[in-house]
């Protein structure tokens, strides 16, 4: 298995539903630009990882052919609707449960009908252009009992299940996590405070240097003072997939999503 290309990218539906709000629109357009970069690195299938597809027993893994229907996000179901049509690699899958169980992770697919497809994958797959017939996807869920190490592991577990194939990895999850609780005008939004800023301005800088050991070493005070959506383990999953590792990353860009913090992220593989 080779990964020919990995992203970082906010979950949020803002930048799908309201591009017209200035910071949003240029989360979007990132995201496309890394869409189009994926597939210009030409990968058979996509790894997906998403903190907004929760679960609590099992790790799970969507095994069926193709997810499709109309998805409304609880949060921000005032701004519209979203139509998915996500096509996977099923057999690949598969071999992400068996290697997961064989791992010690319990693990077990899903594969029904109008099954809730995360508003994270929706809007990564929708934006990206990924998940098609050409580049179909394996989603993994976000289990909240897992630590950074085990969703390290699963992402490993994930590159090596995929062996023979080129693999673009996509962590999907937002940066700083803290937003506003009350109705503001949506042309002033900005990150809601200025610690949060500073320290995903300083997390931002520590991926373009590819410096993983300086990463590794302050993401738990930053997963504790900055409220990093679901601890970062979107970026443990992407260095699991990555063997650990990058040469250094491009932060496309980075905005506020309601007081939260958004980047788009490319990685340097190693």
């Amino acid at each position: 298995m080779t990964v020919v290309s990995a992203f970082l990218v906010p979950g949020s539906p803002l930048p799908q539903l309201r591009p017209d709000v200035a910071p949003w629109g240029r989360l979007r357009d990132a995201i496309a630009q890394a869409g189009r970069t994926l597939a210009e690195s030409k990968p058979d299938c996509v790894l997906v990882y998403s903190t907004q597809w929760f679960a609590v027993l099992d790790q799970l893994w969507v095994t069926r052919k193709r997810s499709s229907g109309l998805h409304v996000d609880e949060n921000w179901h005032e701004f519209g609707e979203q139509n998915f049509d996500i096509v996977s690699d099923t057999a690949l899958a598969e071999r992400c449960v068996q290697g997961s169980n064989a791992g010690g992770i319990r693990a077990r697919g899903v594969d029904y009908d109008q099954f809730p497809i995360d508003t994270g994958t929706i809007t990564a797959t929708s934006l990206m252009s990924i998940g098609t017939d050409q580049i179909p996807v394996v989603m993994a869920a976000n289990n909240l009992y897992h630590n950074a190490e085990q969703t390290e592991a699963l992402g490993g577990i994930a590159l090596a299940a995929a062996e023979g194939k080129r693999v673009a990895v996509i962590g999907i999850g937002g940066l700083s996590n803290n937003m506003f609780r009350e109705t503001i005008d949506l042309k002033e939004d900005h990150i809601l405070s200025k610690g949060d800023d500073e320290w995903n301005r300083r997390v931002l800088a520590l991926m373009e240097g590819g410096d993983v050991d300086g990463l590794r070493k302050v993401l738990p005070q930053y997963a504790a003072e900055a409220r990093a959506d679901m601890g970062f383990k979107h970026l443990y999953w992407l260095l699991g997939a990555m063997k650990g590792g990058f040469k250094s990353a491009t932060v496309h860009e980075y905005a506020p999503l309601y007081g939260s913090g958004g980047a788009v992220v490319e990685f340097s593989v190693q």
